[in-house]
């Protein structure tokens, strides 16, 4: 590709779970490649992701899907200026096969190597879906291993307002849709068959923890599920599964939808983003969008395929970290359970 001198190109790698991505983006905000190798339909078999089979699905991909990045995006690791890698949070042993990979080519190609945070990544996907957005604004994180409220005040400055108490958004649709026999990957199946429900059908708890707490804690709402499901099985009733999703959904999507408001009138930004792989839930989206509006704040959400894992959020959060001078050195490691604006 022919490369103007002012741009930026940064080749990405995402690996934290069970997606091997990689993806080359242009100055933060323009994506010439995103490619993802999704293993769902292998951990399927399972009920859930399983840690080993993902790490060694993601040594088989991983080349391969870099190679396919440059060639769709028609560069080379000449054109390159730095190679950004997740190395938190996720686990443990697929994060350590994409770091070493990007860690392998910022070491031969004399590269700079950037570490970026996963959900950090997650947040920047709104830089790519609106390339005229910028901070500060208020972010709900919403995704399988986290709910997170952010205040992100600037790029890589973040304040966490509230976060999960127990079970993440995207944790308590997996469990329910396993408790009312829809199987893995859980968030996608609710939001189908909650599409073909009652929402008020069942009155599920909304935990709203204290006055003025910005937490989430989606537990209690997962065991209210579990025992209607026993007690209608007990007593020999007919559940409706349609009806559980759809009233489980509105549950989760009335705390979360409310929390996020309450945060943006406090830090008064006008504008709201949505992030992480629940922000693909056709509800909560819905949702959202109405209050944000009836509430005159701005709303970005990324498309679908920017919520789920991807290296080109990746790649538009390394960006940043880039050009602030930002440099890793080769002995960067895994950090399973690293914290939003740590490093």
């Amino acid at each position: 590709m022919i490369k103007d001198k002012d741009d930026v190109l940064i080749l990405a790698i995402e690996s934290s779970c069970d997606e091997t991505a990689a993806a080359v983006v242009k100055n933060g905000r323009y994506v010439l490649s995103n490619i993802i190798s999704s293993q769902i339909d292998l951990h399927k078999l399972y009920g859930g992701v399983v840690p080993e089979i993902a790490s060694r699905k993601h040594v088989e991909n991983i080349d391969a899907v870099i190679k396919e990045a440059l060639k769709e995006s028609d560069t080379t690791f000449d054109d390159i200026d730095a190679i950004a890698v997740t190395y938190g949070p996720g686990l443990v042993g697929a994060l350590l096969v994409g770091l070493a990979e990007a860690k392998a080519l910022a070491y031969a190609l004399k590269k700079p190597l950037v570490g970026v945070h996963h959900i950090e990544g997650h947040i920047s996907a709104n830089y790519i879906q609106n390339i005229d957005f910028e901070p500060p604004y208020v972010a709900l994180v919403v995704s399988g291993g986290h709910s997170h409220l952010v205040y992100v005040e600037d790029y890589g400055k973040y304040e966490i307002m509230g976060h999960t108490r127990d079970d993440a958004a995207g944790e308590a649709y997996d469990k329910v849709a396993r408790v009312i026999g829809m199987g893995y990957p859980g968030g996608p199946k609710i939001d189908k068959a909650a599409k073909l429900g009652n929402p008020d059908a069942i009155q599920f708890p909304r935990v709203f923890l204290e006055e003025d707490s910005y937490d989430f804690s989606f537990s209690g709402l997962k065991s209210a599920v579990l025992n209607y499901v026993n007690k209608e099985k007990m007593m020999g009733h007919e559940i409706v599964p349609e009806d559980v999703a759809a009233s489980f959904q509105k549950s989760v999507v009335e705390v979360l939808v409310a929390k996020t408001i309450k945060a943006a009138k406090e830090k008064g930004t006008g504008k709201v983003a949505l992030a992480g792989g629940v922000a693909s839930n056709s509800a909560l989206r819905e949702a959202l969008t109405k209050a944000c509006e009836e509430n005159g704040l701005y709303l970005s959400i990324p498309a679908p395929i920017l919520c789920t894992d991807n290296a080109a959020m990746i790649g538009s959060a390394g960006y940043y970290e880039y050009i602030k001078g930002i440099r890793d050195n080769l002995d960067l490691n895994a950090v399973p359970s690293l914290k939003l604006g740590e490093r």
